[in-house]
């Protein structure tokens, strides 16, 4: 498994609210990006948010990539910080 993970500053509880509402609307990830999972994260006392989507490849994510670069910055939660793209290597869950 892989995953891209983003930080995001100057984000503000109005953008969150504007990129919930546009996930619960569409019926999927954007086209071209064949994810198996997302997370967006936020710590709203710093201004700062995280998404993460996950891939089963190393490939689909590179694609992603590509798409995810192209997203206007008004569709984002704020200020892109940083990106990083990883393979998993430990997950757990409490079942």
């Amino acid at each position: 498994m892989h995953a891209r993970a983003v930080r995001f500053t100057d984000v503000s509880p109005e953008r969150i609210n504007e990129v919930v509402s546009r996930v619960q609307e569409s019926e999927g990830p954007p086209p071209g990006v064949e994810s198996s999972a997302m997370k967006l994260l936020v710590d709203e006392s710093q201004s700062t948010a995280i998404f993460i989507a996950f891939f089963d490849t190393e490939e689909q994510m590179r694609a992603a990539n590509s798409v995810f670069e192209q997203m206007d910055a008004g569709e984002t939660p704020g200020s892109r910080a940083s990106v990083d793209m990883c393979e998993v290597k430990i997950e757990r869950s409490a079942d």
